[in-house]
């Protein structure tokens, strides 16, 4: 049995009929590269079910403290049935993208079951008529929640049950899985009540380790090493940031990730994240400014960072921190627009590096249970998203992905998108992954506050396509020259001739030598490095029905 913290808990309380508060994806399969070119469906039961053991979240359920004394605990759910929690269903002829896209968004609105492990999969067969997808491929469309799962994490549970070639067999577990009793309320207020008594003594050593940290913000803040991030009253309000309703939208958009790479190489400094955050501000001041809502002043975005060690590895629950970042979206030049957000983004990554974001997480841990459940339930009650100023206008958030095939029962992985959940307040995330040389840029939002996804679709689209312009017409920046090592600047020290006088000998003069094979030697044109810029590759066709 394993407590939750309290950031991991908070996913819980806000968790409302319409405001489900899971994290998902959708996976899309090759069947022909499977044996027999084909995959049934109680294979892929089967071949899941073999790979349970290798993320915790899929047999644990929550049991919580009665009248939420304490965060609440996992348990060894032991009422574990895998059939409830992988489905199977098919669309409908033609089987397009804009079809998935819909059930996507259907199957993501609706809760899950907090009795049981929270997590859904759903195989869905039939999708004939996807651009760039080979005819009768699958996918998986899957649910977890956000309490058992972060980015990071999400991702190895993705990797839980992928393998890295078709033939792969399931790892043994180490031990026999054992299921554990659901505890009593008794001994659940008896741990309440010793965590309680324990936790000031906790508090009070995060809250030592805090001060280097204040200080050494407050001396990078005096001396103008950077500024405080953007956020608070600086918030615009948009239609993003109203109270939402239990009607979701998803849509998603593919991109070549050399073609992302060229791009951030054009501003030295930059990183992938910038290009992709320049993409989503030009996206979304696209879309504003078709519905003539606008904002004078940029948007702002939430970018959480992972904080997880190394050592934690593999465990469940949120290991994040956040930082927000200006889109520029008042900017409509897009390589200004790319400049703008990588200085915020370089800016924010600064102060949040002299504050601490592990130490911001670790404040998370001491948020009283019976407090957030009741601030959560008056915010969301009382709409309170409808008048005070929103904290972010949207959420980016970036999952490296592996750059090498995965395959499930043999079926190769053809692509990845996320889905994410969306809050009172905060009615839009893109979740970024990427995918064996692909970037897909997706986005979560209210049906109310986006009717028309596939118009915002068209809109992530043009603003790559015109920052890839942009980047085209500007050269890349000249690295800078490698400084000379101590040994290197004393050989290069100009020594003053001695003239030779005329008692002294010559030497005799000695017989040369063959030069060794591939010893001093200079290279040939071939063997020379290139200084050619490298060329940039077309974007391939994107996902969307239509194409």
């Amino acid at each position: 049995m394993e407590q939750l913290t309290g950031l991991d808990a908070s996913f819980l309380y806000f968790e409302r009929p319409r405001m489900p508060m899971h994290v998902g994806g959708l996976y899309i399969y090759d069947q022909s590269t499977a044996p027999g070119g084909k995959v049934r469906f109680k294979e892929i039961l089967s071949f899941i079910e073999q790979r349970v053991h290798l993320a915790r979240s899929f047999r644990q359920r929550v049991v919580s403290v009665p009248l939420n004394l304490d965060h609440p605990y996992w348990i060894e759910d032991p009422e574990f049935n895998i059939e409830y929690h992988v489905r199977h269903m098919a669309l409908p002829a033609p089987g397009d993208w804009r079809q998935l896209c819909i059930l996507a968004s259907r199957l993501f609105s609706r809760p899950l079951d907090l009795s049981k492990p929270l997590w859904e999969f759903n195989v869905v067969e039939g999708l004939d008529n996807v651009p760039g997808v080979p005819k009768g491929s699958y996918a998986l469309i899957t649910k977890v929640h956000h309490a058992a799962v972060d980015g990071v994490s999400g991702m190895e549970m993705t990797a839980a049950i992928n393998s890295l070639s078709p033939d792969d067999t399931a790892v043994e577990p180490e031990k026999p899985w054992a299921p554990e009793s659901v505890p009593t309320s008794a001994s659940l207020l008896a741990r309440a009540y010793g965590n309680n008594l324990r936790q000031p003594f906790r508090f009070a050593d995060v809250v030592v380790r805090s001060v280097p940290a204040l200080a050494k913000t407050a001396a990078g803040l005096g001396r103008g090493d950077f500024k405080r991030p953007a956020g608070g009253a600086r918030v615009p309000r948009t239609r993003f940031n109203n109270t939402v309703s239990a009607h979701r939208v998803f849509e998603g958009r593919v991109f070549d990730l050399d073609v992302v790479r060229d791009i951030k190489n054009r501003l030295s400094g930059a990183t992938i994240n910038d290009a992709i955050l320049a993409v989503v501000g030009g996206a979304m001041r696209k879309y504003l400014q078709a519905k003539n809502e606008l904002p004078s002043d940029t948007l702002i975005a939430m970018a959480p960072i992972s904080v997880r060690t190394q050592g934690e590895s593999g465990t469940m629950g949120n290991q994040v921190s956040a930082m927000s970042v200006e889109l520029g979206t008042h900017i409509a030049d897009p390589l200004g627009r790319l400049h703008f957000a990588h200085e915020s983004a370089r800016n924010s990554k600064e102060f949040t590096n002299a504050i601490g974001a592990r130490q911001l997480a670790d404040y998370s841990k001491f948020i009283p249970s019976a407090m957030t459940g009741l601030a959560a339930r008056l915010y969301t009650g009382l709409g309170l998203a409808n008048s005070i100023n929103p904290m972010y206008n949207a959420v980016v958030t970036n999952v490296p992905g592996p750059q090498v095939p995965l395959y499930s029962t043999g079926a190769k992985m053809v692509n990845q998108f996320g889905l994410g959940p969306i809050v009172d307040g905060m009615g839009l995330i893109h979740p970024i992954l990427s995918y064996c040389g692909q970037i897909t840029v997706s986005f979560t939002s209210d049906r109310d506050m986006i009717p028309d996804p596939d118009f915002y679709g068209d809109c992530i689209e043009e603003s790559f396509e015109e920052l890839r312009a942009a980047a085209l017409k500007r050269p890349l920046p000249k690295q800078p020259a490698k400084k000379k090592t101590a040994s290197a600047k004393k050989a290069a020290v100009k020594r003053p001739v001695r003239k030779r006088t005329a008692q002294r000998a010559k030497p005799k003069p000695r017989a040369k030598k063959a030069p060794a094979a591939g010893n001093g030697t200079s290279p040939t044109p071939s063997e020379a490095p290139s200084t050619e810029a490298p060329a940039v590759q077309a974007a391939p066709p994107s996902t969307r029905s239509g194409d």
